[in-house]
């Protein structure tokens, strides 16, 4: 028999891109998890805004048990049921035509930012090909995206990057403005910054950016692989500005922890998408399209998408409560149920510090950079989890602030 895995054998085993916390989680349900001890965490991690529903819903649990005894894959030589269920009920909820199917939130923007460039290339000409995102952006790992997004840590290193990118400042529409021409295909948002600090956009700046595209005959790409599936409390947050993107991209929450990603587009957008364009191996799997397809029929209901708010509420009542005590943050902001608590300048850059402390306490969150401490729990966590994981936090927090 072999031995029981430990955190040294990722050290051992394994590259070392990530720094996992000590603690192996081995089992979940809803919004609690129990490590390799036995010991109880409640998760407001969420996989970092992925379990949408918890751990082990049983919605999720029965889709893939259902289809795991039908039909896992067959490439995209042939279509399957699922994925047809899932493109419609997709296009169905949203303003979108047509579907492309993949596997993550990279790929879907890798798909977007191709397509937008493609689309220029078949409708004015290979000159328009300038692509503009946003500084402190985030946008996926691949090389294209990686470089669109506006962290330049996470591109060096790695040899000449795609050219025609430009960085705009997020909620600065005059920064557009002076980056915006004739040869500008694509502007590519987050209508909330979340690697970026968990930055709501202003409606006056989305509004902006639709104007701008409008005038220049370029596509507005709204990357919603964090903030999409009922995070932000709609099904998708341009639904709450009233704002239409182009091209929509969406993963995370999407798959309720199945890895899967989608692109959204129109019907004339898409049609650049022709045959052997583009494609993915693994996109849009039977196993990956049912359980979304689940995921979706659960969380696109007015109970789970009303509740959302409902515990948004709850959360910032609580973490103002907190910051009235121990004076730790300087701003909380957010949507829905993707949380931002920006630290106070006595605790600059001290977000990180709370995640251990937390663990100890029988707390999973995350940061957003060095100076966010960010909640992305489940959509249906239970208020009473929000209640004991608030007093779990306290008490990580008063270990900052006052350290024994």
């Amino acid at each position: 028999m072999s031995p029981t895995p430990s955190r040294q054998d990722f050290d051992t085993y394994m590259t070392p891109n990530y720094a996992p916390q000590k603690v192996i989680p081995v089992r979940g349900k809803g919004s609690r998890l129990w490590d390799q001890e036995g010991r109880e965490y409640i998760d407001l991690a969420g996989g970092i805004a992925v379990n949408s529903l918890g751990h082990c819903h049983p919605a999720l649990v029965g889709a893939l048990k259902e289809q795991g005894e039908k039909l896992w894959h067959l490439s995209n030589i042939y279509t399957n049921e699922p994925a047809l269920m899932l493109a419609k009920k997709l296009v169905d909820a949203t303003f979108a035509d047509k579907v492309y199917l993949c596997s993550s939130g990279g790929e879907a923007n890798e798909a977007a930012l191709k397509l937008a460039r493609r689309y220029a290339v078949d409708h004015v000409g290979e000159h328009k090909d300038k692509i503009i995102s946003f500084r402190q952006s985030f946008h996926g790992r691949t090389l294209f995206t990686v470089s669109v997004g506006g962290q330049p840590k996470y591109s060096e290193g790695f040899g000449p990057i795609p050219g025609g990118i430009l960085h705009a400042e997020y909620n600065d529409l005059d920064s557009v403005r002076a980056l915006m021409n004739e040869d500008t295909c694509a502007v590519m948002v987050e209508p909330m910054q979340g690697e970026g600090g968990i930055v709501p956009a202003t409606q006056e700046f989305l509004e902006g950016l639709r104007a701008l595209c409008d005038e220049h005959k370029a596509l507005l790409i709204f990357d919603e692989v964090q903030t999409g599936v009922g995070r932000s409390g709609k099904l998708y947050a341009y639904q709450h500005y009233g704002v239409t993107p182009d091209i929509l991209t969406s993963a995370k929450s999407l798959g309720g922890g199945f890895p899967i990603g989608a692109m959204l587009t129109t019907d004339k957008i898409g049609a650049s998408l022709g045959f052997g364009t583009h494609g993915s191996t693994y996109g849009g799997n039977p196993l990956g399209s049912a359980v979304a397809l689940a995921a979706l029929n659960v969380i696109d209901t007015p109970e789970v998408l009303g509740g959302v708010e409902a515990r948004h509420r709850l959360f910032r009542q609580h973490l103002e409560a907190i910051n009235e005590k121990h004076g730790v943050f300087k701003e909380i902001r957010g949507m829905g149920l993707l949380i931002g608590a920006q630290m106070s300048d006595a605790f600059e850059g001290r977000a990180k510090d709370i995640l251990p402390l937390a663990i100890d306490e029988g707390l999973m969150a995350l940061i957003a950079g060095p100076n966010v401490l960010r909640l992305a729990p489940s959509l249906v966590i239970p208020e009473a989890d929000i209640e004991e994981a608030m007093v779990r936090l306290e008490r990580a927090i008063e270990r900052l602030v006052r350290p024994s």
